[in-house]
C-alpha cells in the first residue's frame, strides 16, 4: 500500500479520460511518459526523488500539444485548477490526504 498524491490521481484521471474520448492513443501516451522518465533519469542527481506528477503532466501535455488539442501550458493550468478544487458531494478523497491502494 502507498499513498498517491491528489495531483497524480487527477493527472492519471485526465489522461484516462482524454484517451477514452479519443484525444490520443494510450500507447502514444506511454511512449511520451517513458521518454519523459528517461530524460529525467539522465539529468537527475542519483538521490533526487522523482516528481511523478510533473512527469505525467508533461507527458500528457506532450501528446496533446502534438495533436494540436491544446496549446503548451493548458494541461498544467487545468491540472492546477483541479488540484485546488475541494472535494465535494460525490467526489472521493480529502484535501491533504493520500489515497491508499
Amino acid at each position: 500500500m502507498f499513498a498517491v498524491p491528489a495531483v497524480l490521481r487527477r493527472a492519471f484521471g485526465m489522461a484516462v479520460g482524454l484517451c477514452g474520448a479519443g484525444a490520443f492513443a494510450w500507447p502514444r501516451f506511454q511512449a511520451a511518459l517513458i521518454a519523459r522518465i528517461a530524460a529525467w533519469r539522465a539529468a537527475a542527481a542519483p538521490e533526487e526523488p522523482c516528481d511523478c506528477d510533473r512527469l505525467w503532466l508533461a507527458a500528457l501535455e506532450d501528446v496533446l500539444v502534438e495533436r494540436s488539442a491544446v496549446s503548451a501550458g493548458e494541461v498544467a493550468e487545468r491540472a492546477g485548477a483541479l488540484a485546488r478544487r475541494r472535494p465535494g458531494p460525490g467526489r472521493r478523497g480529502r484535501p491533504g490526504r493520500g489515497h491508499a491502494h
